[in-house]
């Protein structure tokens, strides 16, 4: 996988281009860990082109500046597309990775083939009780880093995935987390509720593990409510991250939606 640096910035994307006239998949990834959480994807996903980035503070994206912002990724993620000669894009996020993806398609519409979000919330008219309780617990979880990454990624696995082999993976991957990246989380909230997206001109999938936190079995209900003909699939097997713990499932759910075969 061909490993760039974009231009005056921080972002380090990869990108295997396995077929000249194939479609691009972009894959963002979740909080704490790195572009490495879809190695299942990149090794069985044969179809497509791939590019992933790691996202500010995260992986090898943390060579930052003053004024760089994780509000910024959807400008960036623009400018590797134009660099890559990207014109279009399937994009899909699992956890703060589906946020970000929901963002890049409110800023670039026109630049988005389909949208999967995993693990995620609709960022366009998130309840502002469930809000509260996720910045609540948002910040518990912070507050055990701070006193040890150690500590922080033993308790995180265990609610970032359920199958111990995506747990130990997870686990891993959160221990490369800076304590100082944490200041880039904070401008999340910039992109919830400040669009108000009038119908898609692409096709929508979210979905959850059946072993995730209610809240968020609950959001994917909301959401999937609020619009129809919205591709919805609970994972057997999985927890937040479904990528991880049921990787072949999430593969072949992909690839039907992207084939226009998944049913609603």
């Amino acid at each position: 996988m061909r490993r760039e640096r974009l231009p005056n910035s921080p972002i380090v994307y990869y990108c295997e281009k396995k077929e000249e006239k194939a479609e691009w998949v972009l894959f963002l990834h979740a909080a704490f860990v790195d572009h490495q959480m879809y190695e299942a994807q990149t090794a069985c996903l044969k179809k497509v082109n791939l590019l992933l980035p790691d996202i500010i503070g995260h992986g090898e994206s943390v060579d930052t500046k003053k004024g760089d912002s994780l509000y910024k990724m959807s400008d960036w993620i623009k400018e590797i597309l134009d660099r890559e000669g990207i014109e279009k894009i399937h994009v899909a996020g699992v956890s703060l990775g589906a946020v970000l993806a929901q963002d890049f398609a409110n800023h670039y519409p026109k630049r988005v083939k389909s949208l999967a979000c995993f693990g995620g919330y609709d960022i366009n008219h998130f309840d502002v009780r469930m809000q509260k309780e996720n910045g609540g617990a948002q910040m518990r979880m912070m507050l055990k880093a701070l006193i040890s990454i150690k500590w922080f990624a033993e308790e995180n696995k265990k609610i970032s995935a359920c199958t111990r082999n995506a747990q130990e993976a997870f686990y891993r991957l959160n221990l490369r987390f800076p304590k100082k990246s944490f200041r880039y989380l904070a401008t999340l909230n910039r992109m919830v509720n400040v669009c108000k997206a009038e119908g898609r001109s692409y096709p929508l999938f979210i979905g959850c593990g059946e072993y995730d936190v209610p809240m968020e079995r609950k959001a994917v209900e909301m959401w999937a409510e609020s619009e129809p003909g919205t591709f919805v699939k609970i994972f057997e097997g999985a927890g937040h991250c479904v990528n991880m713990d049921v990787p072949q499932a999430f593969n072949a759910a992909l690839e039907a939606f992207w084939q226009g075969s998944l049913s609603v």
